[in-house]
């Protein structure tokens, strides 16, 4: 079957990748000019498949009130005349509750722990290397509150299956030497020693690489204008190089999806979330830590990739503004310079945003629209890189005909009828 895969960062490859793997004639568009260079680019590095949790949660609303009165705010609101903007943010906070959260947090996870096992099967089959890490995720708490939150979310994250371990202050110090320097601001922590980091980018790449030797087809750049569909099937692309048609499409552009599909008369609940990074080179790989961090307090991650260090983080509902605001990288900034001194040079750190695909309960939206021929893999918000193995295979088992390997419920665009 000949199928066109719209959108080349790290979803729309590893969709491509599952689906030549199936025996697919497979063509990847992209306006970029090679893949992963807009939301895959500079991402926080992290598999948080157990860590990773609905940012929909209880609490979240007068939590969110609060960070709004503080200078490092994990979250910032641009007020705009922007329908869709509201009406994401009213289906969120009607998922802010212990029940929501508790389906979407399981919905999650079923995903996550099913993308990881393909990642591993993936890495070892086709032998790439990303900067990988096998050494867990740390998330560290500067309050008792915070750390309390965790002791109680911990009893349900093991009955899920999630190994983790709460850590006193000495315990996170042992498992990343690092923090020494700043062990005085921190109570302890959560690991979760299941959990990886890698580079996203060079996953990407190096995918691309692999999958163009097996007959996989990257027409870039090439801007798509608009999506054309007659009865139940969608008929061709339109394109600035042109009309393209195949037999199947895998819609996977991210933020960008709900508008190619809101002509068609699909309404995707998905909002872009703008996230900021720095990356600097480390100057004193002893002063780094070795694998990966989140600052609960600042909702900041940082990662360990090869020589380089990076801090990523906050959510800024801003539309799909690309600006880089010096008030947001200087959070990540703080927390990078706060935690690890004198690991790198912050002044010449490499500094970036990419928007974030979220839907408003937080799980995303897999699998078949109104349009028979048409599938969708977009909506992951934070967690693209952790989940892209495992819904490039899902969307390729359905375009196969074949029943995927893990239970759609809750996963699909149904969901939001």
């Amino acid at each position: 079957m000949k199928v066109l895969v719209l959108g080349g960062g790290v979803i729309g490859v590893t969709s491509a990748y599952y689906l030549n793997k199936a025996g697919h004639d497979v063509t990847v568009i992209d306006r970029q000019t090679e893949p992963g260079l807009e939301t895959s680019y500079a991402n926080g590095g992290q598999i948080s498949w157990g860590a990773g949790a609905p940012w929909a949660a209880p609490g979240i609303p007068l939590k969110a009130l609060k960070w709004m009165l503080r200078p490092h705010s994990p979250l910032v609101l641009r007020p705009r005349l922007d329908p869709a903007l509201w009406t994401w943010l009213f289906q969120m906070l009607r998922n802010c509750t212990s029940a929501r959260y508790a389906v979407n947090r399981e919905r999650m996870l079923r995903l996550s722990r099913y993308s990881h096992e393909c990642l591993v099967a993936l890495r070892r089959d086709a032998g790439i290397h990303y900067d990988e890490r096998q050494s867990g995720v740390l998330e560290l708490f500067r309050a008792a509150r915070e750390l309390d939150e965790a002791g109680r979310d911990a009893g349900m994250l093991e009955r899920w299956g999630i190994d983790c371990h709460i850590l006193d202050r000495a315990a996170c110090v042992a498992h990343e030497p690092a923090l020494r320097a700043a062990q005085g601001k921190i109570l302890g922590g959560l690991y979760f020693p299941g959990d990886e980091s890698g580079d996203c980018y060079r996953f990407t790449q190096a995918l691309t690489q692999r999958a163009q030797a097996k007959g996989v087809k990257f027409a870039l750049p090439t801007r798509i204008e608009r999506l054309e569909a007659s009865g139940e099937r969608l008929t061709r692309v339109i394109t600035d190089k042109g009309e393209i048609s195949a037999d199947a499409y895998v819609l996977a552009c991210g933020s960008y999806s709900p508008l190619l599909l809101r002509p068609l008369g699909i309404d995707l609940p998905v909002y872009p979330v703008k996230g900021y990074s720095a990356t600097m080179t480390l100057s004193d790989a002893a002063a780094a830590p070795n694998g990966s961090i989140t600052d609960a307090t600042y909702k900041v991650v940082i990662t360990r990739l090869g020589n380089k260090l990076r801090g990523a983080g906050t959510a800024e509902l801003a539309g799909y503004d690309l600006s880089l605001r010096p008030s947001r990288l200087a959070t990540i900034t703080h927390v990078l310079g706060d935690l690890f001194p004198g690991a790198g040079n912050l002044a010449q750190a490499e500094y970036w945003c990419g928007l974030r695909p979220m839907t408003p309960d937080n799980p995303p939206v897999l699998g078949t629209s109104i349009y028979k021929n048409l599938l969708l893999n977009t909506g992951h918000g934070t967690l693209g890189w952790t989940m892209a193995c495992g819904s490039g295979r899902v969307i390729a088992d359905l375009v196969s005909g074949r029943q995927p390997e893990i239970d759609m419920d809750g996963l699909t665009l149904a969901r939001f009828s």
